[in-house]
């Protein structure tokens, strides 16, 4: 992409947003940088920043490329409006794509990409191969492309607002981890949201390589498929008395390594099966992953007491995450589960609760909802807050429990975020006598 001289609007004036305003001003593109709140600090050099910007301001632009943050809805009346005058549209993740050469990973799904990041980041770099997870975990893309010593490759989360904005992103490997539905709030249907993830496909040609879940619904592809499950041994990866195998062969023995848990053995396959196809040798994985812990909120365990693990699964912000958070559990689980309400369909998971939860506890915008809903199934208790939430738990537990924080929505209604979320759940849970 040649913008040298050319006019550069950049929507949102977050990391992402100043980092596709430096990216465009390096390449010498003259760059305003909008957006609508009453200051914008740490504007970088020779770029204009515009606060307090409006629908009626965006109207009255004209540029010859749009770069939109994926924070902003990009069928949002506000991106319409500086849309009408601009002769391209595209998200600050293509931007960064434009002006990469190396190796891209493309991970996507609803569950499981920042793990599936990660992973690959450490098999790749672990084994001599310069990589950075960037993209929706991590660093914007477009402060990839602006380092002094650029990776030979990249672990790109991509989530389903960054994907709505590309053009011509090919991602050599591309991971589908699963989907479900999520960001009902942003979305007028499912449809749109899946096919938004879709799109991680849509440039993909001969030689390149599709991770994909077994069973899911992707449609017909142009690259070369490989699939992985834990639910059979059908796919090429599977899982066999606690040993990963790809297409019958042992790759990964989890008992020598941190995982726990079958969300965390399929992440570590898609991982290994992007990392198997841009080189690294079968031999090289398990020695990569020595030490690796998951990353935090993701089923971590803050501590046993009593016998009663406590497991911080801030992270799951949707149902397919805390399905799949109780399926992985061998213990009785006491649930703990609430926050803000996402529009969300609360009763296909009623069978995995009855089959893996003892008691519920629900809190937050959606507790009296939940309640409702779970009471059919379990016993269930409602209370104002995560503090309290913790507090009753242990008094549900006995010996060889697991209290599960999995709230199964996202925490806006009381925190700043899941890692808020999920730093309170740890520090009431170490304040346990």
């Amino acid at each position: 992409m040649i913008i040298k001289g050319k006019t550069v609007h950049v929507l949102g004036a977050g990391r992402s947003g100043r980092a596709a305003a430096q990216l465009a001003a390096s390449q010498g593109a003259n760059v305003t940088l909008f957006d609508s709140s009453d200051e914008i600090t740490d504007v970088p050099e020779n770029v204009i920043a515009y606060a307090k910007a409006t629908i009626e301001v965006g109207s009255s632009s004209i540029c010859d490329l749009l770069v939109i943050s994926p924070g902003i809805d990009t069928y949002g009346e506000y991106v319409a409006a500086f849309a009408e005058n601009s002769e391209e549209v595209i998200g600050e993740t293509e931007l960064g794509y434009q002006f990469y050469d190396g190796k891209v990973i493309g991970i996507t799904g609803t569950n499981g990409k920042t793990t599936t990041t990660e992973l690959v980041q450490q098999i790749l770099s672990h084994n001599g191969m310069s990589c950075m997870a960037c993209g929706n975990y991590g660093i914007p893309l477009s402060e990839v492309v602006m380092l002094d010593e650029v990776p030979d490759s990249i672990a790109l989360e991509l989530s389903s607002f960054q994907l709505e904005t590309i053009k011509d992103l090919r991602p050599d490997v591309a991971i589908w981890m699963n989907f479900d539905a999520d960001h009902m709030d942003r979305y007028t249907s499912i449809e749109d949201y899946k096919n938004a993830k879709l799109r991680i496909f849509e440039n993909q040609g001969e030689g390149d390589v599709a991770i994909i879940r077994e069973g899911e619904d992707v449609g017909a592809l142009v690259a070369e498929t490989l699939t992985f499950t834990t639910e059979s041994q059908n796919s090429d990866f599977f899982l066999r008395d606690g040993k990963i195998y790809l297409q019958g062969e042992e790759v990964l023995e989890l008992e020598k390594t941190r995982f726990r848990g079958l969300h965390n053995a399929e992440n570590a396959m898609a991982a290994i099966g992007a990392c198997l196809q841009v080189g690294i040798s079968k031999e090289d994985i398990l020695p990569s992953l020595l030490g690796f812990a998951p990353p935090m909120h993701r089923c971590e365990l803050i501590r046993t007491l009593y016998g009663v693990e406590y497991l911080n699964d801030s992270k799951a912000t949707n149902l397919h995450a805390l399905d799949s958070a109780l399926r992985s559990q061998s213990r009785p689980v006491v649930l703990i589960a609430g926050g803000k309400q996402k529009g969300l369909e609360y009763t296909d998971l009623l069978p995995r609760l009855k089959e893996h939860a003892k008691h519920a506890i629900v809190y937050g915008e959606i507790s009296s909802q939940l309640k409702a809903l779970f009471s059919q199934v379990i016993d269930t208790h409602e209370v104002s807050t995560l503090t309290e939430a913790v507090a009753l738990s242990q008094k549900l537990t006995s010996q060889g429990d697991a209290v599960l924080l999995s709230p199964g929505t996202s925490s806006f209604d009381q925190f700043r975020g899941y890692e808020h979320r999920g730093d309170v759940f740890r520090a009431e849970v170490l304040k346990l006598k």
